[in-house]
Parts: C-alpha cells; structure tokens; sequence
C-alpha cells in the first residue's frame, strides 16, 4: 500500500507492507513517486523487495540510527549510549554488511567480547539483536531472519551477593576526607538508608521531597512505576544540610558521580565494590531490623518477591 503526500513543493511517498515495514522516498513529480512506487511493488512481487535499502548498509549505519533515533526514547540512555559507542570500535563486526553477515560472524564476535565478561557480552548481543529488529520491522529493511538470534547467548553469572565487610565502611569514609566532591559521601549515605539506585537518587528534585510527611516521591523508576520512599530523620538531616540552589538536590551528571566513585573505591581500596551494592546492603539491613516483605518491597520498588530476595543476604 502506498501513499502520497505534497510538502514544500515536493512528493513524499511511503510504502507500506505489513510484514516488511515501510520504506519512503521524496520526488520533484509526483509522477516519479508512482514509477517508484510501481518498482517497488515489482521487486515485492519478485521477493526482491528493498534489497537496495541494505545492499551497502554495514552494521555500523544501523547502530548509528539506532543509537540516534531508539536509545534516547529508552529511561536508561545514558549508559546503552556508552555501551554503543563502544560497541562501534570493534571495526571487525561492524564494517560488515548486512546482507552478508552471518550468524558465526556474532559467535565470533561473542567469543572475543566475552575476555570482558559475560554480562558485557550479553547486553552487546542483546542490543544487535533489537536493532536487527527494529531495521527490519520498524524501519522496513528487507534483512531477513535475524542472525543474532540464532547463536546461543553466554551464561550470566549468579547474581552479586557483595555486602560491605567490617571495617569496609570506615574505609570509604576515611577515602572521602581526601575528596574535595561534597556530593560524594551524602549519596551514598542516602543509598545505604534508602536502598534507592544510584540514578534515583541523582534524580531527585526539591519539590519531591515531603519534609513533612519524611517521604520522597520518585516520578519515573527503572521499572517504568513512581513510587514513594520513606525517609528517616538522619536522611532528612542530609538533605536539609544541602544548600537549595537548583532543581535537583545533586545537580550533577551520572558520569560525573562514577567517576567520583571510582576515585573513593581506589582511594579506600575496594576495586572489587560496585555502587549498587549499598543497595544490597541497604536492603539486607531493613530486613535485618525486623521490616516485613510487603513493606520492604514497596520501598524498593522490586515488582515480585523473587527479584527482591536476589537482594538480600542476611549477616
């Protein structure tokens, strides 16, 4: 099915095909548009069908339209565009087209990708295979079946189970004295009372937080729902102690705050801790002091009670 629309003095015509997407083109004429049109339909018939949409495509134009135009409508856009960027440096895999790109060319790929760890590999393969996806059935490029999906996907390793070890604590505050970030020690503060992720709490705007009731709503989670999360009078403390001079209390970028991190952990000497473990802790400890598991789970936000207890590994 096609059709036509004049804009600016010229044609723009798309063809539509319920299993293969849609392609579009713009004319001078809208006499050409139909001669294109009429082609197109031709090559459908002949199962020829945009194969000249993909000819010369490489991997790397359809990471790049899709870091473009699908990973910033994702909540987690910022880390998938570092992962992308870094994905497009490996020149073996992605200067290969599409048309003739195999599935032992993603084995080879995953083999090499997995010197870096499971988890790397498997979100690399996981964003190939979506792109894939989206080329062939949102943008309309005749590709075929999807290769990635046909080569077997790496073990992930069991999940973390790291909690902060005596002493580990102290370390990282006495690391900190050194530091000249002022928002590095009252983040993770707050993480280990609230349990909230790292980019929750850099999230979190002046207006969200009840003074009052002791409480912060976060609007937008990881897992698409708001919630709301109680906050003690040692959290409150902290907010209030922090001047109120922009929108979000920690007016600072993601990368900013990892790159604090990472200073604060080889100060102290835990390369091996990962900020996401306050959260283990965080929520090791409400169970700990007697919290029950609805209350718990409504605080952090998991939507079952399986991926709760991932999280929890009592002393």
């Amino acid at each position: 099915m096609a059709s036509y629309r004049k804009r600016n003095g010229k044609w723009q015509v798309q063809v539509r095909h319920r299993n293969l997407g849609s392609i579009s083109k713009t004319f001078a004429k809208k006499e050409l548009a139909k001669k294109w049109v009429l082609e197109q339909e031709i090559a459908h018939f002949n199962n020829h069908y945009q194969d000249e949409v993909s000819s010369n495509t490489t991997v790397e134009n359809m990471m790049r339209r899709y870091l473009k135009e699908v990973t910033p409508t994702k909540r987690g856009h910022a880390p998938e565009e570092r992962r992308l960027q870094r994905l497009l440096k490996e020149n073996e895999l992605v200067e290969k087209k599409l048309r003739t790109i195999k599935p032992h060319d993603f084995a080879k790929f995953r083999d090499q990708r997995l010197k870096q760890g499971a988890r790397t590999c498997h979100y690399d393969l996981v964003l190939l295979r979506h792109a894939w996806n989206i080329a062939r059935i949102e943008w309309g490029w005749n590709l075929g079946a999807n290769p990635v999906s046909l080569i077997r996907f790496p073990r992930l390793n069991p999940p973390r189970e790291r909690r902060l070890k005596l002493g580990e604590l102290e370390r990282l505050q006495k690391g900190n004295k050194k530091s000249k970030v002022w928002y590095l020690w009252p983040i993770i503060q707050i993480a280990l009372e609230t349990g909230m992720r790292r980019g929750e709490i850099l999230s979190i705007e002046w207006r969200n937080v009840d003074f009052e009731r002791k409480q912060v709503v976060l609007p937008l989670t990881k897992n698409g729902y708001a919630r709301i999360v109680p906050l003690n009078d040692f959290v409150i403390s902290i907010i209030k102690d922090i001047p109120k001079s922009y929108e979000k209390i920690f007016p600072i970028t993601d990368n900013a705050f990892r790159q604090a991190w990472h200073r604060l952990r080889t100060r102290a000497n835990l390369d091996d801790l990962k900020f996401h473990d306050l959260r283990h802790e965080a929520i090791s400890r409400m169970f700990e002091n007697g919290m029950s598991i609805p209350l718990v789970k409504a605080i952090t936000g998991h939507r079952t009670v399986t991926q709760l207890f991932r999280y929890i590994q009592i002393a």
